[in-house]
């Protein structure tokens, strides 16, 4: 069964919405970085990591308003077998969008899909950074 782990929202500033969560909720800072499609800053309450993200433009957003969109923008499930997963993601009716990061063994590695309505979720064998 997979495991709900990862969520992402879009916010305007990074450091301040990192800092609201850090201190409203007691989540810790777990990573950063910046890409060559986003920005972005990874807290954890220990289970679940919420990337807090800054994209550049449509590409790895899927937004054409990616400069003004802020909010949830996708969530992302731990797996066992990231290939039998997107079988039956596949067979369900959702389509592959992109791969995040190199290896499907490396922490953060995210295969990105579309479900039927165009919502963004991922998966992850190793999951995300806690």
């Amino acid at each position: 069964m997979a495991k709900l782990r990862h969520i992402a929202v879009v916010v305007k500033d990074l450091e301040k919405s990192a800092k609201f969560y850090e201190e409203a909720f007691g989540l810790k800072r777990v990573g950063a970085e910046e890409l060559e499609f986003a920005a972005g800053i990874y807290l954890s309450d220990g289970t679940i990591n919420l990337a807090l993200l800054n994209y550049k433009g449509e590409s790895g957003s899927g937004l054409k308003d990616a400069g003004k969109f802020v909010g949830a923008h996708h969530f992302g499930f731990l797996v066992d077998d990231i290939a039998q997963a997107q079988e039956r993601i596949e067979a369900a009716g959702g389509t592959f969008f992109f791969d995040l990061g190199k290896s499907v063994d490396d922490v953060n590695f995210e295969r990105k899909f579309k479900d039927p309505d165009g919502v963004i979720f991922d998966i992850s064998a190793k999951g995300w950074l806690v």
